[in-house]
């Protein structure tokens, strides 16, 4: 049967594990899958785990084959497995197949193109490194691997942590393709909050030595913290609640109590369909990196209001609204929201979304549309600037066929005003020189006749 399990797989990166890993792998079964990278590029692999049950790899191994080389047989008592493999063309055959055992996890392995030299794996910690900064390459599809992290993007990860998993949960990276970490280790704290960000929950965790950071771009501030916001923007909605209790007191869950800062109630709709919004005015075309949510805040338990997951679409002056996808994706990117009332959710946007209007459209929740919201962002800075980051930029196979035919011929000089005045000129004084140049020779010839 199909032997293999998690399977993540990227142009420039991917991870790769037996199946039910870290559980025990099934009997009798094979895995084999063909890995590649970008031609031109050498492969380079991390075996981040392996623990398969043999004593000479003959019903039970891994094996590495690369266009000219068998790289193993691997299993569980043989020699040592190399940490890392780096193969002499771009692409191999992963060969994994198992015989009758009783234990054993499998394999676990991470690939990268020799760009990545610093390639990990998504089961290292940061207590594996002793310098206070360092910087590695995460490889596409960590998410999912089993391991804690402890912590949240604000104070900080305990240092046991999964590294790559604590950069997917910060919005650092995303899990399809992995990406560049850069990060920095200091004194560790007495607590660690954890908080559910980008589908992952991080854990409440206890004192530690060290704890660690991801160095940021900045782009990530609150935006309603910003002077003056709050009354600039505008928030508005395909409808909401009013509710009346049992004393006569109505109360109204209106679009303007959608901000965390404002304390009383949340925006609820009256409807209960996947076709209500609630929409943001920033006031001006913002950078936005983030979304934090919440639900109605209330211990009761018929106010258990909570939007499960939602989708995102956006706009600016005078465009039609656009739908938020995923960076690899054409479809729109469905995100995991809130799963009980009180807590705060993150989820980041890489790309960012670049837009002055956003609308946030519910498509699951629990009992009744409801939410409390915070964006995440900054202000739009030059071209030039910092912001530009590799993971905000959707990834083509190249530069030259990604580029349309509208895109080239933008990039053509454009005659300007002046240019065409220069034309005209030319255009009249060189037939005049021309003439004069003509008469001028033809009485030289009439006075040279002469004189003989």
């Amino acid at each position: 049967g199909d032997g293999c399990g998690h399977t993540v797989m990227y142009q420039d990166s991917g991870t790769l594990a037996s199946k039910n890993y870290p559980g025990t792998y099934p009997n009798y079964t094979l895995c084999e899958k063909k890995i590649q990278v970008p031609p031109g590029k050498r492969l380079i692999l991390k075996i981040g785990d392996l623990d398969i049950e043999s004593q000479k790899c003959e019903a039970s191994y891994l094996t590495i084959q690369s266009s000219s080389t068998l790289h193993g047989p691997y299993c569980g008592n043989v020699m040592p497995v190399p940490k890392e493999i780096i193969l002499d063309s771009n692409e191999a055959i992963i060969h994994f197949e198992s015989g009758s055992h009783l234990s054993g996890r499998g394999f676990l392995l991470s690939y990268a193109s020799s760009d990545h030299p610093d390639l990990i794996t998504c089961l290292e910690r940061a207590n594996h490194y002793k310098k206070a900064e360092f910087s590695r390459y995460c490889p596409a599809g960590c998410r999912d691997i089993a391991g804690d992290i402890s912590g949240n993007i604000g104070e900080g990860y305990r240092d046991t942590s999964l590294l790559c998993k604590s950069a997917i949960h910060a919005g650092v990276i995303t899990d399809e393709l992995g990406g560049q970490i850069s990060v920095t280790q200091q004194k560790g704290i007495s607590r660690y909050e954890g908080v559910i960000a980008n589908g992952i929950p991080s854990q409440d965790g206890s004192l530690s030595d060290k704890r660690f950071t991801f160095t940021s771009n900045g782009c990530n501030k609150s935006l309603s913290l910003e002077e003056g916001f709050l009354s600039k923007s505008q928030v508005t909605a395909s409808s909401y609640w009013e509710e009346t209790n049992e004393f006569g007191q109505l109360f109204e869950w209106s679009p303007d109590k959608a901000w965390f800062q404002v304390l009383e109630l949340a925006w609820a709709s009256n409807h209960s369909s996947n076709r209500e919004w609630l929409e943001i005015d920033l006031g001006e075309k913002k950078r936005i990196t983030g979304i934090k949510t919440t639900g109605s805040r209330s211990t009761m338990l018929n106010f258990n209001f909570y939007v499960k997951t939602f989708t995102m679409n956006y706009k600016n002056n005078n465009s039609k609204w656009r739908t938020y996808k995923g960076i690899l994706s054409n479809e729109e990117k469905v995100f995991q929201g809130n799963s009980n009332s009180g807590d705060i959710v993150r989820n980041n946007f890489i790309p960012p979304i670049v837009a002055r209007y956003v609308r946030i459209i519910p498509q699951t929740w629990n009992q009744r549309i409801a939410l409390k919201l915070e964006l995440m962002g900054c202000r739009i800075m030059p071209a030039n600037s910092s912001f530009t980051h590799s993971m905000w930029q959707k990834p083509s196979q190249s530069t030259e066929t990604s580029l349309g035919k509208e895109d080239r011929t933008v990039t053509e000089p454009i005659p300007s005003e002046e240019t065409n005045l220069g034309l005209k000129l030319t255009a009249i004084i060189v037939p005049v020189l021309i003439l004069l140049c003509l008469f001028l020779f033809s009485g030289i010839c009439i006075c040279a006749a002469l004189r003989k």
